[in-house]
């Protein structure tokens, strides 16, 4: 930890504990449960104890996080919210309305969050102007992995269009290599369409539809091209498909069974855990088209009694979006930091690509939410649309009639 840092948190907690008459309290409800996850988790952990404070911990695994939801809700309902919860996206504004969250502006203010942080981003940390979640972490969901010696043995570029990617996945197939490596499942198809979605719409479109929800954008032109090129994109992909893991793809590239995989820099996670160099065992580059998906990681803080939780929580919101959690988290994670200035020496060379381009994304107000990872929508109508996409990557819809249904399907969620 810096030192400074540690300082100015040192001094925090022993102010809290000497106003309140009791050390910093959190009772944390997570679930980062695997991996470089629960090693993190564990870095705040220790974090939390070194500056005065008593961490309890609550992982609840399953599900994605809806286990961990189904365990929020109940303790809640009872009257004993934990002090804060790992929630995420519109999430955040659900839990606001149901008058549950507390204020963490103070901290926020005091640490210059608004200057450290992309405004889109900051965003979905407010609830009606205050302060309520500290983020994480950014995860870029519009990545395109591919494996060297695949490409370089016939001869290919990573594509920068979806022209050169069609014509890349059929010279792939001419020779025998699957082009692309996919797992059948709802989300992957709803990766896939999103990327595929911001390429051909542009950002504008793509806020439009997505996060909008505009119907003339919904049933255009160039929403049938999407689905026109999701066609194109189930043809490259192998019989053996359906219900694979994300990570049993992500093999398949690292082991030269598939060319690319489209997937979120979760992948990343999977190359470099076996030993993968980037640029010399695999490549990473943003998927065709311009703009930024993004999937962030946060906590929330609940209404809770007692000067100690109530510190616990400024403590802890202090130190997540501290400078030094924000950077050995994300080293586990493979994610960036939230923080556009901590220092990304210690990353590797698609971490500061994703840096470099959120920062230009947000300048660019192309720095967008992704849908498919419960950034920009509320559960049903984030289902209405990944429905339509799943039915569609899966049959023979036309995509006039998937652009129909996709209208009529959040519609109808509304």
């Amino acid at each position: 930890m810096k030192t400074y840092l540690t300082g100015a948190i040192s001094a925090l907690a022993i102010t809290a504990a000497t106003m309140g008459g009791a050390e910093p309290q959190a009772e944390v409800l997570h679930y980062w449960t695997s991996g470089g996850e629960a090693k993190s988790a564990a870095v705040l952990q220790e974090e939390f104890a070194a500056n005065g404070g008593t961490w309890t911990d609550m992982p609840v695994a399953g599900g994605g996080g809806d286990a961990a939801m189904t365990a929020l809700r109940a303790r809640v309902l009872s009257g004993n919210a934990p002090t804060a919860v790992q929630l995420k996206g519109p999430a955040i504004q659900e839990w606001y309305e149901e008058g549950v969250l507390a204020d963490i502006s103070a901290v926020a203010e005091a640490n210059n969050w608004a200057d450290v942080l992309p405004a889109s981003i900051a965003a979905h940390m407010k609830c009606e102007g205050t302060w309520c979640a500290a983020p994480v972490n950014v995860h870029r969901v519009d990545w395109i992995w591919a494996n060297t010696e695949v490409l370089k043995a016939n001869d290919i570029s990573m594509p920068t269009t979806w022209d050169e990617f069609n014509a890349a996945a059929d010279k792939l197939l001419a020779a025998g290599v699957i082009p692309l490596a996919h797992g059948g499942q709802a989300w992957q198809d709803a990766t896939v369409f999103e990327a595929v979605a911001l390429g051909i719409l542009g950002p504008d479109g793509y806020r439009k539809a997505f996060v909008d929800l505009d119907r003339d954008t919904l049933t255009s032109p160039q929403m049938i091209a999407v689905f026109d090129q999701m066609r194109k994109m189930r043809g490259y992909v192998d019989s053996n498909f359906s219900g694979r893991d994300w990570n049993l793809a992500t093999a398949m590239v690292m082991n030269g069974e598939a060319a690319f995989q489209i997937m979120g820099d979760w992948a990343k996670g999977e190359f470099m855990a076996a030993g993968k160099v980037p640029g010399t065992d695999f490549l990473c580059a943003s998927a065709p088209g311009e703009g930024f998906l993004y999937n962030v990681d946060s906590f929330a803080m609940f209404n809770v009694e007692g000067e100690d939780k109530k510190s616990g929580q400024d403590l802890l919101a202090k130190l997540v979006v501290g400078e030094s959690f924000q950077e050995v988290f994300n080293l586990n994670k493979g994610s960036i930091p939230a923080r556009t200035d901590v220092s990304l020496d210690a990353f590797d060379d698609c971490a500061k690509l994703s840096s470099a381009d959120m920062i230009a994304s947000s300048d660019a107000n192309s720095l967008l939410p992704s849908y498919a990872h419960g950034m920009a929508l509320r559960g049903a109508q984030a289902g209405a649309i990944t429905d339509v996409v799943t039915a569609h990557f899966n049959s023979d819809m036309s995509s006039q009639d998937a652009v129909q249904q996709l209208a009529d399907g959040i519609a109808n969620s509304m």
